[in-house]
């Protein structure tokens, strides 16, 4: 059977992406990890799957035959696939620390040119977080009232960046729509939060939130927390089957924040039932293997990477 695949390019600034190019995007999304319903029959949330090619550019127009699904060593079979741009419920989690003062400017646009990507289906909140995180904006709809409250985002104090996950991860719990992800915008490490980092870790690995991140980097850093933030946002976003994107120059901000939005709209929707059923609680590990159509060069793979199985 012949596949057609396609890699994608994100639209520039303003555009729609039948309009123009920018760094090419593709995406791709999978697995679907397990809840118990209220009859007590497992049921399954659908994870991002994102594939790149080595110009880390997105890849579409794979098919179902193109996956394989695995939980543990064994593998499972596929019983659903789709690719439709479902309605997204997302928190934008925006760093007000002190060391922003530099980069704040081009980090709001940035998150402008994200909304631009929006639906009108979709809804928002927004969490600012300097000593403390603060919900500044809750669920709406309306993209300008959230780019309202961002005008009044002001540097100061310091980073209290784990407990603003945790904040955002917990306020998820009100969204009405199964698809769910959080933007982070920072500028480094965490030196104010009461919640350590294996509890944020161990948080997202059971909620059903991808995490996305721009860490906005200076070449040099002035303290340990700094140096350790880009692997902390990256060990963050690859648990939930994100992604953590490196920015040195303010002036890529923008383009990052578009492409995050582009992905998040383009993505392949796996779902399985497994094939044994444990209810003891313990961590089961997927993993998504391609069997790509001849031709494509080596692709890489960017999903969740498991689910705590129901206890009862």
């Amino acid at each position: 059977m012949s596949t057609s695949w396609r890699a994608k390019s994100s639209p520039r600034r303003g555009e729609s992406e039948n309009g123009g190019s920018c760094d090419a995007d593709h995406r791709l999304s999978v697995p679907e990890y397990a809840r118990a319903s209220a009859e007590g029959v497992r049921r399954l949330g659908a994870g991002p799957v994102t594939i790149t090619d080595p110009m880390n550019r997105l890849v579409t127009g794979l098919e179902k035959e193109n996956f394989q699904l695995f939980e543990g060593p064994a593998a499972q079979e596929i019983k659903s696939f789709s690719s439709e741009d479902a309605p997204v419920s997302l928190g934008v989690i925006f760093d007000s620390s002190r060391s922003m003062s530099s980069k704040m400017d081009r980090a709001k646009d940035a998150v402008m040119e994200f909304f631009k990507t929006a639906n009108p289906q979709d809804e928002f909140f927004m969490i600012t977080f300097s000593d403390a995180p603060e919900v500044v904006n809750d669920f709406t709809s309306s993209v300008d009232e959230i780019q309202g409250k961002l005008i009044y985002a002001v540097p100061r104090r310091m980073t209290a960046l784990l407990d603003a996950i945790y904040m955002g991860v917990s306020k998820m719990r009100q969204a009405k729509y199964a698809k769910k992800a959080l933007l982070i915008i920072s500028d480094g490490g965490d030196n104010h939060s009461r919640y350590t980092e294996n509890e944020i870790k161990s948080l997202v690995k059971e909620a059903d939130v991808m995490v996305y991140a721009i860490g906005i980097y200076d070449r040099y850093f002035p303290t340990e927390e700094e140096r350790l933030g880009p692997e902390l946002l990256g060990e963050i976003a690859e648990l939930t089957g994100g992604r953590a994107f490196t920015v040195e120059n303010p002036n890529d901000l923008a383009d990052v924040a578009t492409k995050i939005g582009v992905e998040l709209r383009n993505q392949y929707v796996l779902g399985y039932r497994p094939s044994k059923v444990v209810r003891d609680g313990k961590w089961r590990k997927i993993k998504v293997k391609l069997l790509p159509p001849k031709g494509l060069p080596p692709l890489r793979v960017y999903a969740r990477t498991g689910y705590y199985a129901p206890e009862e």
